[in-house]
């Protein structure tokens, strides 16, 4: 992270909040290990210390813009793709909300269509964690005070995509995971609180009526839809930035780019500790980027049945898909495939492989009816309008070892180790042919 003293931070006052302490401080596992096996990491209580002022001002002040002055005629906005709605100047940068009560602070992403020097606008979507605190202010009657960060710590939009079940802050999370603090420092126009080593900090209102006419734009699906909805506006009031500040931006489409890697890698870890925390023998959950991120592919320990006795290969998936459309996180999911663990789903030569094997053409699958996503380009315009579509989950687990399963015809698996090793170890030891030198010919 970048320390106040090397540059500029943007947001007023003297108050730096350590919005995560240290975990490793607080004699906790480190936080990286939990996830990778699965597990959540503990969120850490913020702590609030005050800083001299003069720790950055006196050495770099930010950039202030108020009021008028406040505008996004000052920046580069690209037109992204041809056929955009307009220029998309969010797709990267983290939106920081809280509730009127100020019980819940969320941090997420969603794109951003500027409408002209002082106002955006976005997708609000009810059911997301934005669209709730956007709702209670809305049905106060009362406008959302809101910041829009650029250029924050590179973990920040990872945890800011990441689908964190409901009461779950991603400054909590963040500040586990890293284990280290991150430091924050208050807005120029409300009591938000945003990252202390931001590039941009744009600040304002968002209006409690959806307005705006909001796309389209090219997607991480790998299209740019026709239609267009209405959304609420963004209202810019302030903006506060570094000198030659740098503005991320995400040319979303056909994978991979970092939607994909941003939004998969986090899919996959929450995935992952909410089946095991279920109690199931799950071994890995991977969306893979090359699709898309539309399917999650879930490979099983080998010794499942031992640790399930009695239990069939569709009612195991049947658990593993009532776990995953429990979470948040089902709405990006239309299709779930259960493989067995010799299955390596992060290769995708394997994983086509795999799934144009081992999976039935028309049986045992599970097909039920939930929520969508209205971006996956995979449903009807009635069903995306609807939010509301038909899912299926593959069980594409193979018979048990001894019991009908046939042997793998690859290098990896039927032959001998030794005989890996031999064959392994003389290509190791060999000497590259040498190509002729044709020149003294």
């Amino acid at each position: 992270m970048e320390h106040l003293e090397e540059g500029g931070a943007p947001g007023g006052g003297e108050a730096v909040q350590h919005g995560l302490v240290d975990a490793f401080d607080q004699g906790h596992e480190p936080a990286g290990l939990v996830v990778s096996r699965g597990g959540q990491p503990e969120p850490a209580a913020p702590a609030v210390v005050h800083v001299p002022s003069h720790r950055w001002w006196s050495i770099r002040p930010p950039n202030i813009l108020l009021d008028e002055a406040a505008t996004l005629d000052h920046f580069p906005t690209p037109l992204l793709h041809d056929g955009d709605g307009g220029p998309y100047v969010n797709t990267w940068g983290t939106i920081i909300a809280r509730t009127p009560d100020g019980s819940f602070t969320n941090w997420s992403i969603a794109r951003f269509m500027m409408i002209d020097g002082k106002h955006m606008t976005g997708m609000v979507a009810v059911g997301q964690h934005l669209g709730n605190v956007w709702k209670q202010w809305a049905d106060r009657g009362e406008p959302m005070p809101y910041a829009l960060v650029q250029g924050a710590e590179p973990a920040v939009p990872f945890i800011s995509g990441m689908p964190l079940p409901d009461g779950v802050e991603e400054t909590g999370y963040l500040g586990a995971l890293l284990g280290e603090s991150l430091e924050l420092v208050p807005c120029e126009t409300s009591d938000l609180l945003v990252p202390a080593g931001a590039e941009i900090v744009i600040e304002g209102h968002l209006s409690t009526d959806r307005s705006a006419i909001e796309g389209p734009m090219g997607e991480f699906a790998g299209f740019r839809p026709s239609t267009t909805s209405l959304q609420p506006v963004y209202t810019i009031e302030a903006i506060t930035h570094r000198d030659n500040p740098i503005w991320p931006a995400v040319a979303e489409g056909e994978p991979v780019d970092e939607y994909h890697t941003a939004t998969g890698l986090t899919l996959a870890a929450e995935s992952l500790s909410v089946l095991r925390a279920a109690g199931l023998p799950v071994e890995s959950a991977w969306p893979p980027f090359e699709m898309a991120t539309h399917v999650l592919v879930v490979t099983v320990r080998s010794d499942w049945r031992d640790r399930l006795p009695g239990v069939s290969t569709l009612e195991l998936a049947q658990r593993i898909t009532d776990v995953i459309d429990g979470q948040r996180l089902q709405v990006m999911l239309p299709r779930i495939f259960v493989l067995d663990d010799d299955v390596d789903a992060s290769d995708p030569r394997e994983l086509a492989w795999a799934l144009a094997t081992h999976v039935h053409p028309t049986e045992r699958r599970i097909v039920r009816t939930g929520a969508v996503l209205p971006l996956l380009t995979v449903y009807t315009p009635q069903e995306r309008q609807a939010e509301t579509g038909p899912k299926d989950t593959y069980d594409a687990l193979l018979p048990a070892v001894g019991h009908g399963r046939d042997t793998r015809s690859s290098f990896g698996h039927i032959y001998p180790p030794h005989i890996r090793q031999r064959v392994l170890a003389h290509e190791a030891n060999r000497t590259p042919p040498t190509r002729p030198d044709l020149t003294t010919a």
